[in-house]
């Protein structure tokens, strides 16, 4: 038997092989996203998953050490870096990357908000989004789930439905007749409300077939409604549904229909032509495989029986399967997750049972459903909540104020902040700007800058001598903001104020440029200027490490401003 045909076979034995870890922790997992309240404790998650306390405690363990939660207190949060997985299916699927530029374009000349759906079992899961921005808004969030029965793209998925698809549907409605389990949308007040029933379905279904596109007039809640367009791939397929979605007090489905849908099939059109141009050029290289034994052996040695090892194994095959379009043989899987094949295989075989991986012809590849994980929620992270966290870690470790600041023309502006408590404190607070030359934050910043863009700042400078010890001069200015640039550090004493010492580091974003700076500052009677740096600087630089890998995941797909 050839290797494919083995490995397609291996993924169908029975769940018995499933690995009772990974399957636990994902379910934990979901409920923490699903939940309104971001913060859960231990013992609710015990009761609601009906877990064993004891077993939730470990999978809370293992998943925090893995960075995917935080804990504060007794709480338990989900964590930006759990967004690698949301992020592994977006790659690996490689539609946002071939048609958002489309849907941003076709945003910008309609003046109203347009998405991209996927179809995910008899639901819809947004995986794009181009927003405008109004006093009323309408956007989904990436990764949010819609009964296709109230959405204009779920009438698009559906045409294609089969019997056991129907059937599907028709189940799910029957066991929750008020979509309590689509937390994106409002329950409908009444089994039978307009416009969602059984037959009203049926017949714009039928359109939609017919015609390539439907309408959504209010059936989300009322004052939304929408067009959606079907967008297939080389085969024909429907792979997913272009949106333009807008306000009653701007359009009523017909005129929004008028208005749009002419450029939504030439949009449409274009998108289809970018997936035939995509699968001709082939899936992108795979990314090079971690080294063996990488993925949690020295995890599993530091917390020993309270590290669930396979759920951290589960949990990196998902992950590895972001790292080439079009499928991944067991084998390349195991690579990619520097695993042994039989553990891959077991990981996959959970993984396929619990409707996160799908096998076809010895390929496996991500489905949709990988969304649910929280990345609706963490996606509309602000830089604030993501950074918080940590900078109340560093202060707390240091017994020192931390803060972090932006470069606002040729001063630092504070846009977080956490002070310690103490009797003699530091006193500033976000929206604080001072001189940048004068402050650790500002050299580190300016120190990143082009070469030229430096110097003329330098130049205009006017120098104010806020205490005896402040610079003077350009040219000091400029030996000083070369050695931070070396030693990727500043520290200002009693420069800005008397008895008021800090240092700083940069914050680099995905491409490596300081987009803000993070500092700690003390009172500069309390140690000398060497005991200051050793006891401060490991903690600085480890949470400024802390903070640049929470960013790098939550900004794959999404800017995120530090100001």
């Amino acid at each position: 038997m050839p290797q494919a045909t083995r490995e397609s076979a291996a993924a169908l034995a029975v769940p018995g092989e499933a690995l009772g870890p990974l399957e636990r922790g994902l379910a934990v997992l979901r409920v923490m996203a699903a939940d309104p309240d971001p913060r859960r404790r231990a013992g609710d998650l015990a009761r609601t998953t009906g877990l064993a306390r004891s077993t939730v405690d470990r999978i809370a363990v293992t998943l925090a050490r893995l960075g995917h939660l935080r804990t504060e207190g007794r709480d338990l949060l989900l964590a930006p870096r759990l967004m690698e997985l949301g992020n592994a299916y977006l790659t690996s699927c490689g539609l946002p990357d071939a048609l958002e530029p489309y849907a941003v374009a076709l945003a910008d000349e309609l003046d109203e908000s347009v998405s991209i759906a996927v179809p995910d079992g008899d639901g819809v899961r947004f995986i794009t989004q181009a927003t405008r921005r109004r006093a009323m808004s309408l956007a989904f969030r990436i990764g949010d789930l819609l009964p296709a029965e109230r959405c204009a793209p779920g009438a698009v998925f559906a045409a294609g439905w089969d019997e056991t698809d129907r059937e599907r549907w028709l189940a799910r409605r029957r066991e929750d007749p008020l979509d309590t389990g689509f937390p994106a949308v409002p329950p409908r007040l009444a089994p039978s409300a307009p416009g969602v029933t059984e037959a009203a379905f049926g017949t714009r279904v039928r359109e939609a077939a017919a015609a390539g596109w439907s309408l959504d007039d209010q059936l989300i809640e009322p004052g939304l409604v929408a067009v959606a367009h079907a967008v297939r791939d080389p085969s024909g397929a429907t792979v997913c549904a272009l949106s333009v979605v807008s306000h009653t007090s701007r359009h009523t489905a017909r005129t929004l229909r008028e208005h749009a849908l002419p450029r939504l099939r030439q949009a449409a059109a274009v998108m289809e032509e970018a997936l035939r141009t995509q699968s001709r050029s082939g899936p992108p290289p795979a990314a090079p495989a971690p080294a063996e034994g990488a993925v949690d052996s020295g995890l599993k040695a530091e917390l020993g029986p309270e590290f669930l090892q396979s759920l951290a194994r589960g949990l990196t095959v998902l992950r590895a399967l972001g790292s080439a379009r079009g499928g991944m043989s067991l084998t390349a899987v195991a690579g990619a997750a520097a695993l042994p094949r039989a553990s891959a295989r077991r990981a996959l075989i959970t993984l396929q049972y619990l409707g996160y991986v799908r096998a076809d012809g010895g390929l496996f590849t991500l489905l949709p459903r990988v969304l649910e994980l929280g990345y609706a929620r963490l996606s509309r992270l602000s830089f604030g909540e993501i950074v918080r966290p940590h900078l109340a870690e560093l202060a707390g470790q240091v017994r020192e104020s931390a803060s972090i600041a932006v470069l606002d023309g040729d001063e630092i502006r504070y846009v977080e902040r956490v002070p310690t408590a103490r009797i003699m404190s530091v006193d500033i607070t976000v929206g604080t700007r001072f001189a940048a030359y004068a402050t650790s934050m500002g050299r580190v910043l300016l120190a990143d800058l082009p070469a030229e863009e430096q110097a003329a700042r330098l130049e205009r400078i006017r120098f104010e001598p806020f205490t005896r010890h402040t610079v003077r001069s350009a040219g000091a200015l400029a030996d000083i903001i070369e050695s931070v640039g070396r030693e990727g550090h500043a520290l200002v004493d009693e420069e800005l104020e008397e008895g008021l010492r800090s240092v700083a580091m940069p914050l680099r974003d995905r491409q490596g440029r300081a987009v803000a700076a993070v500092n700690v500052s003390q009172h500069a009677g309390r140690a000398t200027r060497q005991q200051f740096l050793d006891a401060v600087l490991p903690a600085l630089a480890a949470a400024v490490a802390r903070i640049e890998a929470d960013l790098a995941v939550a900004s794959e797909r999404q800017p995120i401003a530090a100001g």
